[in-house]
């Protein structure tokens, strides 16, 4: 398995698209949280058979507490696929559960650049800068993330009184 024999992730752009949209307009929790499931669907449609087999596997053994295995499905669908950003973004998500908030951090970034509106990754990167207690920025990063899906579970913690509310005890304004 090489770099090169992995194939183009599917582009799900105009679908995603559609669906920041709806989540924006939704009108429950319950609505955007099934409207954040479908966008799960696509950012973890890997490129080939072969990619989706190991990122399943890799999600198996995270949600089964093996984040030394899950890292190294991850570490080989990232060496097989490198502009896949689900990888890093799986990847990150291990390292944040081992609170390694910088190592999380760099994947997510990375993920950011091959899917600039991932939502999940967004939300991750904001995690992982308050986990290293770089709250200006996470603060920043939680707002852009709002800004697509103000639905998010994290938004509790810019609300008022919350970690990452506003300085000033205001309401955050997206």
């Amino acid at each position: 398995m090489q770099a090169s024999d992995c194939p183009d992730a599917p582009d799900h752009s105009t679908p995603l698209e559609a669906l920041l949209t709806e989540v924006q307009e939704a009108e429950t929790e319950a609505q955007a949280r099934e409207i954040a499931n479908r966008m799960w669907e696509y950012w973890a449609d890997a490129p080939n058979a072969q990619a989706q087999a190991i990122l399943d596997r890799g999600m198996t053994k995270r949600s089964a507490f093996d984040f030394l295995g899950a890292i190294q499905d991850f570490d080989q669908l990232i060496a097989y696929c490198p502009d896949y950003a689900e990888g890093y973004n799986q990847r990150a998500f291990v390292h944040y559960l081992r609170r390694d908030f910088s190592s999380a951090l760099t994947d997510l970034d990375r993920a950011l650049e091959l899917s600039p509106r991932h939502i999940a990754a967004m939300s991750g990167r904001a995690l992982s800068l308050y986990g290293l207690s770089r709250l200006e920025e996470a603060r920043s990063a939680l707002a852009e993330a709002l800004a697509l899906n103000p639905w998010l579970p994290e938004r509790y913690l810019a609300e008022p009184g919350g970690p990452l509310a506003p300085p000033g005890g205001g309401d955050m304004k997206l």
